[in-house]
């Protein structure tokens, strides 16, 4: 998928280089849900409407990107202004085209989609066939899509979507982090609008590509570099947490026995993931990594995290990737980033299933 002369030049540039009321006690009126009105010399409590957190999923679907899709749709606390595209698990034409599809599916073909970088910001391009297959979504009899891809890069969608937005905009990459190192580099001052990153990728102690590096920043570290070291705040949601959010065959079965459509979908695409994991690690299920992400904006407290500093490896080939979490701060650097640790996985994976059933 040809992205254009424009884009070369930012990939160039890259390479050379609101307050929240407050109720009397206290709270934050946005998450109590109440706030104060003055009247008649006194103050009395008024209802106030909840407070959606608008995203933008920058994403390369991938069965877990296609879970994140939907629980970030179905989920009224978050508001899903637009879905961007990286290659990764597969091809940029192939994650693009099936992020078209799962919208399809889910009959939300109002989520304008864009699509990103080709390829990682110096390195080839790796993919994950031997786990999400040629198609990067295989398993299930998706639909076509309905809809076309905006003609825009993504850097360009995000910079408009978060321009327009009334207030910050969270970002959550769930694929290599190309897409947000570009923007972060072309448009800087963009970041004062954008409320957090949320990302899935990395790990404190595991690795699933190398013995020491996750997937995502091992595909593109120096993109992952530019990420971490932006200066907003950052979630990092890792193998360490999401290989505990693991949905069994049983879970993918209470899918399929829904009886619609989606849920035949999903369950479909979980069968076929769960394969390469009951191979490699013998898990009756599969880690849902990047819905894990998403549910953590949407259910505060559903994952456990702590702050730590984090660097990435971008030098050594042996530790290629690899996110350096100093949780005992031995350094004396300042931490930059919220890593997750543990998750109530019951509670996860009913946020999925509840999730499923709002779709046809």
């Amino acid at each position: 998928m040809p992205e254009g002369a424009a884009v070369g030049r930012i990939l160039a540039t890259v390479l050379s280089t609101g307050k929240r009321h407050m109720n009397h006690g206290g709270e934050d009126a946005c998450a109590t849900g109440y706030g104060l009105a003055a009247g008649g010399g006194c103050s009395r409590i008024i209802r106030l409407m909840p407070t959606r957190i608008p995203i933008v999923l920058d994403c390369d679907p991938g069965h877990d990107d296609a879970l994140a899709i939907m629980l970030a749709l179905a989920r009224p606390e978050l508001e899903l202004l637009a879905v961007t595209t990286v290659a990764g698990n597969a091809s940029l034409e192939a994650t693009t085209r099936n992020a078209l599809r799962v919208l399809t599916l889910l009959e939300r073909t109002d989520v304008p989609v864009a699509a990103g970088s080709s390829a990682p910001l110096v390195r080839p391009l790796h993919v994950a066939a031997n786990v999400h297959g040629a198609s990067g979504l295989d398993g299930a009899d998706l639909p076509e899509p309905a809809v076309l891809v905006r003609p825009e890069h993504a850097i360009e969608l995000i910079r408009s979507v978060v321009e327009r937005s009334s207030g910050p905009v969270t970002l959550v990459p769930t694929g290599p982090l190309t897409n947000i190192a570009l923007l972060i580099r072309t448009y800087p001052r963009l970041l004062d609008r954008v409320e957090r990153i949320c990302l899935m990728g990395g790990a404190v102690g595991e690795g699933n590509v190398t013995a020491s590096a996750e997937f995502n920043i091992w595909v593109d570290p120096e993109a992952a570099s530019i990420v971490f070291d932006a200066g907003r705040p950052l979630t990092m949601i890792g193998l360490d947490v999401t290989h505990q959010a693991i949905v069994t065959a049983a879970d993918a079965g209470r899918l399929a026995a829904l009886g619609t459509r989606t849920g035949r979908v999903f369950a479909d695409l979980l069968q076929f993931f769960g394969r390469f994991h009951a191979e490699r690690y013998g898990w009756d299920g599969s880690p849902i990594h990047d819905a894990v992400a998403v549910a953590h904006l949407a259910v505060p407290g559903l994952v456990e995290t702590e702050m730590c500093r984090v660097d990435i490896e971008t030098a050594s080939e042996l530790t290629r990737g690899r996110t350096v979490a100093d949780q005992r701060g031995l350094s004396g650097r300042p931490p930059n980033a919220e890593i997750g640790l543990r998750i109530d996985r019951t509670r996860f994976v009913e946020l999925l299933v509840e999730a499923v059933a709002r779709f046809p």
